[in-house]
């Protein structure tokens, strides 16, 4: 009996995705001081290089930025509660292009209601067919629908998610051929399945004895990780701190070589990148990794290390950070922006929340995913909204491109464009009780 892939979400991206694996050049981060939080004036402490990406990827101003990024959050909040108090009528939510805050409402008893409370919160509301409850009831009929077909039938379908903007289900698949759908998923679209990429192991990565620098490491730095004969370059993902007040770094679970030894004395090691390119001195060593259902890493800090990790930072490699101040909800449609050792920071707007999909032989639960291009080596880097932790990279449909340029050009022809699949930063935090991101 096949197990059912069904969760909330809303639309998928066309292309086939990727899972990121390691660069094969990376850039020497030079040290440099974290900010300080500062939640009243956070347009005015964004990095001039996040600055850049924000007006050339989102056409915005900072200022412009964090109010959507905030709006987002607001819907968060807003989609919560609705949830349970108006489930015959709501529909869910998601920022236009304009950058207006949308609530859907379908009929049901409940909807002067929650038509009055959006309204009052500011929101635009717009009528559709389905509440986001009876499209979620399809996903299950769906599901069940799977389960009485034969292997060659049911195996094709990959994905299942809510599509909130468009009102109806998305489905990924292996191929059209041979699925013919019931006629209660009449409307549903099929995009492509999700293709893993295999990793391509960097064999120049030796660890080196030496002294330790006092050198910070922050999100988006590069590290490489050695295990079980095997070395990988990745990014650094959100400083944090374990139940135990240990200083970690979460990164993703698949930038671990030996993921099996993880929280063993064999556990894969991570190392600062030399000038050089090879591996620098040791950072620590992989405390947690988790690859099925949500792709992320611990990475417990040496005790030499520890103040290493101690900071609350995000950067592209070498320039000004950005000071983290909390975390936040995955809402289609609000802006983000991604540091990596690759491609530094891009932005783009969140395109799906809540989905499941099939990457190989594993699935991917709860995860988000954006219209942000992302290459080999951006792996386990970290994805925001306005100041706040939101996501680890995770997948990509363009990684095995060289540069974003013909990323972006090669994908537009074929009617795609870039998609990057994350974990979301709250899931990996309710799966590890007592874990915390830094944020001063």
């Amino acid at each position: 009996m096949r197990s059912s892939i069904a969760r909330r979400a809303a639309v998928f991206g066309s292309a086939a995705l990727l899972i990121l694996g390691p660069a094969t050049t990376i850039a020497h981060a030079e040290p440099v001081e974290p900010v300080e939080p500062q939640v009243s004036d956070q347009a005015a402490k964004l990095p001039a290089e996040l600055v850049d990406a924000i007006q050339r990827d989102l056409k915005l101003s900072p200022d412009q930025y964090v109010e959507q990024s905030e709006l987002g959050q607001k819907l968060a909040e807003f989609a919560k509660i609705a949830r349970m108090q108006y489930p015959d009528a709501f529909a869910g939510t998601w920022l236009d292009e304009a950058g207006k805050a949308v609530v859907a409402l379908a009929d049901g008893d409940d909807k002067p209601a929650a038509r009055k409370a959006a309204e009052d919160a500011g929101f635009t509301v717009t009528d559709v067919a389905q509440s986001e409850k009876d499209l979620h009831d399809q996903a299950d009929k769906l599901n069940g629908w799977l389960d009485t077909q034969p292997p060659a039938v049911a195996d094709i379908v990959r994905g299942i998610a809510v599509d909130i903007v468009h009102n109806n289900l998305v489905l990924r698949a292996d191929t059209n051929a041979g699925l013919q759908l019931p006629d209660f998923l009449s409307g549903a679209r099929i995009v492509p399945a999700p293709v893993p990429q295999s990793h391509t192991p960097s064999t120049d990565l030796k660890p080196i004895s030496g002294p330790l620098s006092g050198d910070s490491l922050l999100g988006g730095d590069a590290y490489g990780a050695i295990g079980g004969d095997t070395g990988l370059r990745c990014s650094l993902g959100f400083n944090g701190t374990d139940g135990s007040g240990n200083p970690v770094n979460i990164t993703a679970g698949h930038c671990d070589p030996n993921r099996a030894a993880a929280g063993t004395p064999g556990a894969s090691e991570a190392f600062t990148i030399a000038p050089d390119g090879g591996a620098g001195p040791r950072i620590g060593t992989f405390a947690k990794t988790q690859l099925q259902n949500h792709d992320y890493a611990l990475i417990r800090a040496d005790d030499g290390a520890r103040h290493r990790l101690e900071n609350n930072g995000v950067r592209v490699p070498g320039a000004a950070p950005l000071g983290i101040t909390g975390t936040a909800e995955p809402v289609v449609g609000a802006p983000v922006c991604k540091s990596g050792l690759t491609t530094g920071f891009n932005c783009g707007v969140v395109t799906a929340a809540n989905q499941t999909v099939s990457v190989g032989d594993r699935s991917l639960s709860n995860g988000f995913s954006t219209n942000i291009c992302a290459l080999q080596g951006d792996s386990g880097g970290t994805i925001v909204t306005g100041t706040q932790a939101l996501g680890i990279s995770s997948a990509s449909n363009v990684g095995q491109y060289p540069l974003c340029e013909v990323a972006n050009f090669v994908t537009f022809i074929l009617g795609e464009g870039p998609e990057l699949y994350a974990t979301p930063i709250n899931t990996i935090l309710g799966e590890n009780p007592g874990l915390k991101v830094r944020t001063s």
